[in-house]
Parts: structure tokens; C-alpha cells; sequence
């Protein structure tokens, strides 16, 4: 069920700590939908269920939670690479994952979080339960998925390399494309580089590939 889309974004320097103004007016409400087509909240919630996982309330997919912040004036800018992809999952209503490459570990897969599994998703300690639910993985363990990202690796001022995970689903065709071109146009606007990175599918859990290594 799904049709993830990932990016591997290179910036010409640290992204610092405020966004330019054009890429902070995409995160006001008059900039895009005042709620997500329920097409698209029923198809990623229904992936997310597939391995267990009950996303709703707290635990329901990010793009629900950024489209509703938004559209009440309440999507604060964070940073640069941050904003860009609220801004473009804002747009096509399903979530994405930004990872900081520099704080990751290769390599990288795509598997659902073991029983028991869990990790801290904020600078005050809170923890999500991911049991059941499609996360990226990178060699420490979960750092990443469709409701909340790790701690561990997320990008702060000094961030200039991410990977962005777009969690499509199958039901939705084109979507997640879609969505890694809005999330392109952004970077490039920024004056960073955006390379499509390869998702491996196999027999055990899918893994990513970029830049000649596999992850």
C-alpha cells in the first residue's frame, strides 16, 4: 500500500534559523486548503493501519494536524527545511518526514516499529509508541514517519543535508510525486539541490538508496 517518494536535499550552506519571507507566506492560511479531501485522510490512515497502528487523535498522520494548524493561522515557521516541507505537504494533504543526514547513521529502511518500540519525538521528552507503524530506520534504529518525526534527528540552524520521506499511498496515484515536486520547487528556490533517491523494495522491508551506496 505504499508509494513512498524520497528526497535527498543538499543546501549551499547551513539553513540557519529564519526563513526567508516568501517561503514563511506559504504557511498562512490564505495560502492553501482550509482541510485535507477525505480521500486522501481515509487512504493514509488506512496505510498506517496496515501493520496495527491507530492514528488518530495525538497519533494521527502530521498533514491532517499541518493543514487544520494552517488554515487557523496557528503553522508557526520553524526552519527553513522544516517550513518548506510543512509548506508543501500543507498543499497535497499527506505527510512527509524530514531527516537530517548528518545526524543520521546509514543505512536507511522502510519498516513497521516493533512491539514495545518507542522514541522521543520533542525537546521535552515525550515519546510516541510506533508499535505497528511505518517508520524509517536508520542504523541506530526508528527515526521517522508519517505522524512524528525523532528527536534524534531532526535538523536545527546548522542542518545544510536532508532526507525527505513522502509516506504516498498506492490509493492515492501520482500524489506523492506531486508532492516531492512542490517540496523541489521549494529547495531549489532556496538555492539547494534536490536529488530523487531510490526506494529498494524486496522481500525484506524496503531500503533506500542514494548516491551509489545503498541505505
Amino acid at each position: 500500500m505504499l508509494d513512498a517518494v524520497a528526497l535527498q536535499i543538499e543546501l549551499p550552506a547551513p539553513q540557519g534559523e529564519e526563513s526567508p519571507g516568501w517561503l514563511q507566506q506559504l504557511l498562512l492560511p490564505e495560502a492553501g486548503p482550509e482541510e485535507v479531501e477525505p480521500q486522501r485522510r481515509q487512504a493514509i490512515r488506512t496505510l498506517l493501519r496496515h501493520g496495527g497502528y491507530r492514528p488518530a487523535g495525538r497519533g494521527k498522520p502530521s498533514s491532517e494536524w499541518l493543514v487544520r494548524a494552517a488554515a487557523s493561522g496557528k503553522l508557526a515557521t520553524i526552519l527553513p527545511l522544516v517550513d518548506a516541507g510543512n509548506a508543501a505537504s500543507r498543499m497535497e494533504g499527506i505527510p512527509l518526514s524530514v531527516v537530517d543526514l548528518d545526524r543520521a547513521m546509514e543505512p536507511f529502511r522502510i519498516a513497521p516499529g516493533k512491539p514495545g518500540e518507542r522514541y522521543i519525538f520533542n525537546r521535552s521528552q515525550q515519546e510516541i509508541d510506533i508499535e505497528g507503524l511505518l517508520c524509517l530506520h536508520d542504523g541506530e534504529g526508528p527515526c521517522a514517519n508519517a505522524v512524528k518525526d525523532s528527536q534524534r534527528t531532526k535538523t536545527d540552524e546548522t542542518t545544510s543535508r536532508v532526507l525527505i520521506v513522502v509516506w504516498g499511498s498506492l490509493e492515492l496515484p501520482g500524489i506523492a510525486t506531486r508532492l516531492a515536486a512542490r517540496v523541489r520547487e521549494v529547495i531549489e528556490r532556496l538555492g539547494g539541490a534536490a536529488t530523487e533517491v531510490e526506494i529498494r523494495p524486496g522481500g525484506d522491508p524496503e531500503s533506500l538508496q542514494t548516491g551509489g551506496k545503498s541505505h
